[in-house]
């Protein structure tokens, strides 16, 4: 028992370190286990708050095309209700207001009309043009090119007699050119282009010319420069007629008495009257464009009349693409 007594304290002795070890690795455990616990509480955390906001984005996502949804069916009804009008107009010959319960004259809507108008006008013209640039690529015969050519001259005469009919409600419509992009609103002239522009700009592309012809474009580009300038000079000498007029007053007399009551009146219908003669100018204008473009086509032959009228397209189709690419430009 003497000998064996040494030996059970080590055994004891060896019984308690692994107690230790135990309970440490125990508490160690526990740490981990802790630890892991709130890193996954913390992982949980982000996930819930990351799905969170994408049900955010996805709910305002789903109102922002309910709304363009619903925009865009409105912009149709309204576009609907519209036509259906400018149906009516021509079966009755005015135009009916978008209550519907009265008519007015085409001063109601007659700028409205005349959008529409044009918007089909152009569509159809570009219909005529792609047909006039199918004979051309693919040489079609003078007989069945002049046939084109004649149609695409045609629809020109179209869009003047369109403007001449809306100019009787809406003058100032016309000449601003609100119907027309930004950009050819930048070279507009009159509520148009200036035929002796255009000129200057198709005879790089006509050519070879003869000689004759070449006196001949030169001639009528001279001509219509002759014509513009003349407009132009009228229609300066109009605005200022109409500023002296407006600017004519009488301050002296006393506000609101019938005196000054009746020199304002008087000075309005002055000022109505030369408004009046804006009309006069807009169809002259239009009326040099349409001769211009007709005695084009008498100087040239069949076949560089279609070039021309395919130059004078493209030209104004970069103008609309241009204001469409200003339009959509990226902004700081």
């Amino acid at each position: 028992m003497a000998d064996a007594s040494p030996r059970t304290d080590t055994s004891t002795d060896d019984t308690d370190e692994k107690n230790q070890r135990f309970g440490r690795g125990q508490m160690n455990a526990i740490v981990a286990s802790d630890s892991s616990e709130r890193s996954k509480d913390k992982t949980d955390q982000k996930t819930l708050r990351r799905l969170a906001q994408n049900r955010e984005a996805a709910r305002k996502s789903r109102l922002r095309k309910k709304a363009y949804v619903q925009q865009l069916e409105s912009s149709r009804l309204k576009l609907t209700q519209l036509e259906q009008e400018l149906q009516r107009a021509r079966q009755q010959g005015i135009f009916i207001s978008s209550s519907g319960d009265q008519s007015h004259s085409m001063s109601g809507n007659g700028a409205l009309a005349f959008d529409v108008e044009y918007a089909r006008w152009l569509e159809e013209h570009n219909r005529k043009i792609n047909e006039l640039r199918t004979a051309v690529n693919s040489h079609a015969g003078d007989a069945e090119l002049r046939i084109i050519v004649d149609s695409v001259t045609t629809h020109f005469d179209d869009i003047f007699r369109l403007k001449g009919t809306a100019a009787k409600a809406d003058v100032f419509h016309i000449l601003s050119g609100m119907w027309k992009t930004p950009a050819e609103r930048c070279f507009l002239w009159i509520g148009g282009f200036r035929s002796s522009e255009l000129l200057k700009l198709l005879a790089n592309q006509l050519e070879p010319l003869t000689e004759q012809q070449f006196m001949g474009i030169q001639k009528l580009q001279q001509s219509s420069q002759q014509a513009e300038d003349s407009l132009s000079q009228g229609m300066e000498a109009l605005q200022q007629s109409l500023a002296e007029t407006l600017a004519n007053g009488s301050p002296s007399a006393p506000s609101g008495s019938s005196g000054n009551v009746a020199n304002y009146m008087g000075q309005m219908a002055m000022a109505m009257g030369k408004l009046g003669t804006l009309e006069g100018f807009l169809l002259q204008a239009d009326n040099l464009r349409q001769q211009t473009l007709q005695q084009m086509h008498r100087i040239l032959t069949t076949r560089q009349s279609a070039r021309a009228l395919l130059a004078i397209n493209d030209y104004f189709s970069r103008l609309r693409a241009l204001s469409s690419l200003w339009l959509a430009r990226p902004r700081e």
